[in-house]
């Protein structure tokens, strides 16, 4: 792996990890590609049998919650589904978006064999020209569900070769991952069983050859100035 993941806070039998792309949440039976279940079993202030709650692709990076106790994976697991765990999600998506909007639309779920309904909000933070910078937030965890509905709306993220629209060439520049970070989460005091304490915010930086990436197209719109 490029880099590896990083437990960045343990609490209350939560682990909180910053996972790279190209780095697996469930096991890996894939020759040569790292899990994040292998590589919790060799980290030694990670309590025993500590797994992930929840997926995140494979060419994405970012938040993973992971626990040891299967009664809170499940209570987790619960909370993230029903929406009471807040997700904020960087995402750089081809074309130019509105400032804000909420995708409505069902997705189809292969292993129940019937769609089931979706949600997900955005807000656009920068258009750098042939891509958007939006920031997204899903009300409900469908497969692949953030993938899916911008490519629904014309938008598929940059990087992505399974939902791209009529996208087939790669965005110049672009580094070759998926252009999708889970990058804040906000977890509710009361969920962990103290009704008074505050909500806990965990984040995760963006990776370096997605800021690079943004810092090469917000150069490219720069106007070159004129001669003296």
């Amino acid at each position: 792996m490029n880099r590896e993941p990083l437990v960045l806070a343990m609490h209350q039998g939560l682990v909180v990890v910053d996972k790279p792309a190209g780095v697996r949440t469930d096991g890996s039976d894939l020759p040569g590609v790292p899990d994040l279940p292998s590589w919790l079993d060799t980290q030694p202030q990670v309590p025993p049998g500590t797994r992930p709650v929840h997926r995140l692709d494979l060419q994405a990076s970012g938040l993973v919650l992971c626990a040891p106790a299967p009664k809170m994976r499940a209570l987790l697991s619960e909370a993230l589904g029903s929406g009471r765990i807040e997700k904020t999600y960087l995402a750089l998506v081809r074309g130019r978006t509105r400032k804000k909007g909420v995708i409505r639309r069902t997705l189809k779920d292969n292993r129940r064999k019937r769609a089931l309904s979706a949600v997900t909000r955005y807000r656009t933070l920068e258009s750098l020209g042939a891509a958007s910078l939006v920031a997204v937030r899903i009300e409900t965890g469908r497969k692949h569900q953030i993938r899916r509905h911008f490519e629904g709306i014309g938008h598929p993220l940059v990087g992505d070769t399974r939902y791209r629209g009529r996208h087939k060439k790669r965005l110049t520049g672009a580094p070759d991952r998926l252009w999708l970070h889970a990058r804040a989460l906000v977890l509710p005091g009361a969920l962990l069983g103290d009704p008074v304490a505050e909500d806990r915010v965990f984040e995760a930086s963006l990776p370096v050859e997605l800021l690079a990436h943004l810092e090469r197209l917000r150069s490219a719109l720069e106007p070159v100035g004129s001669e003296e």
